[in-house]
């Protein structure tokens, strides 16, 4: 059984104008609306990938309107739009589109199974023509700022957020700032790559790096033939001891716990929070393992280094939204 972990109930202080949540993954959008009533309106949808490459945009500013009204707030009385989501990031003049490996479908072609051939998909530039102020971050860093504000990073300088979902991303700080390169696209640790294993297909076209070994959707790309069709399965064959499924989820965790490892020693990291669907789910099963391939490994950078479940608990997404506008308006 799962300790319970319950994340903190947010409001904007009073009078605080409205802002919109956005939070883009791989498998679904989420939205809702904040102010000083707390996070109300949620609505989720899987991730718009048919169509042209406008249509992620197109559902964002459509689903903006079904949270509105399910909260009770006029669109018109949105102050900002606060987007965290899963990248790489492209700029065109200046604005986002995203380059996300598990949206659009012309990076590593027909193998990965996406029904379309994006380079990208359009993102900043129409949320900016519909509403007044947008601010688009990468989900690892809108993650890293929610936790440093409200969660399990607070007060913390040397820290990381890693999601472990759908995909695997990251949001970076060192001495108190939080890295985000010449694209806004730091912490992407998810395409390094690990090994040569041919079965490990990323959808960004690498192949053998972490996610394509060990996000979400790989594990039921690779050992849906031994008959774990995804995640949750693995882990039920895992639970019921069996032994194959569980030498499978140790081989995860020593890919991800490397990871892990490796951003410490790069960047010399007090503590990391660890969210994601893949990990919440197991959060008490895997956080030993993971902990376990970072412990004794050069102590003089690993020496009493945290890694911990995310303070925000499964809202993280809610909130990395709202921690990239929140004051905005008030």
């Amino acid at each position: 059984m799962q300790a319970a972990i319950f994340a903190p109930q947010i409001q904007l202080p009073a009078g605080s104008a409205p802002v919109a949540c956005v939070d883009i993954g791989g498998t679904k959008v989420a939205i809702s609306v904040a102010d000083e009533h707390g996070i109300r309106g949620k609505v989720a949808e899987p991730t718009a990938k048919e169509g042209d490459n406008g249509a992620l945009a197109a559902q964002i500013i459509r689903m903006v309107g079904q949270s509105c009204a399910s909260a009770g707030v006029a669109v018109a009385d949105i102050a900002a739009v606060g987007v965290a989501t899963c990248g790489p990031f492209v700029l065109r003049d200046g604005l986002v589109e995203l380059a996300g490996p598990n949206i659009c479908g012309g990076m590593a072609g027909k193998a990965r199974g996406l029904p379309n051939d994006w380079a990208t998909a359009l993102l900043e530039a129409p949320l900016r023509a519909a509403f007044p102020h947008v601010r688009v971050e990468n989900d690892g860093v809108g993650a890293l700022e929610a936790e440093r504000r409200w969660g399990a990073l607070q007060g913390i300088d040397n820290c990381a957020y890693v999601t472990w979902s759908t995909g695997i991303g990251m949001g970076l700080c060192v001495d108190g700032r939080i890295l985000r390169g010449k694209n806004g696209n730091a912490g992407h640790a998810g395409h390094t790559f690990v090994s040569d294993n041919m079965d490990a297909l990323c959808g960004c076209g690498n192949v053998g790096d972490v996610e394509g070994l060990v996000a979400g959707n790989a594990i039921a790309r690779r050992f849906g033939v031994q008959g774990y069709v995804d995640a949750a399965m693995l882990f039920v064959a895992a639970y019921a001891g069996d032994t194959r499924a569980n030498a499978i989820i140790d081989d995860l965790c020593r890919v991800m716990g490397r990871t892990l490892y490796n951003m410490i020693a790069t960047l010399d990291l007090q503590r990391i929070s660890v969210g994601g669907s893949v990990f919440w789910h197991h959060r008490d099963f895997l956080l030993p393992k993971l902990r376990a391939q970072v412990a004794g490994k050069l102590p003089a950078l690993t020496d009493g280094v945290e890694i911990v479940p995310a303070g925000l608990a499964d809202r993280v997404g809610d909130y990395a939204a709202l921690a990239l506008v929140v004051g905005t308006g008030a």
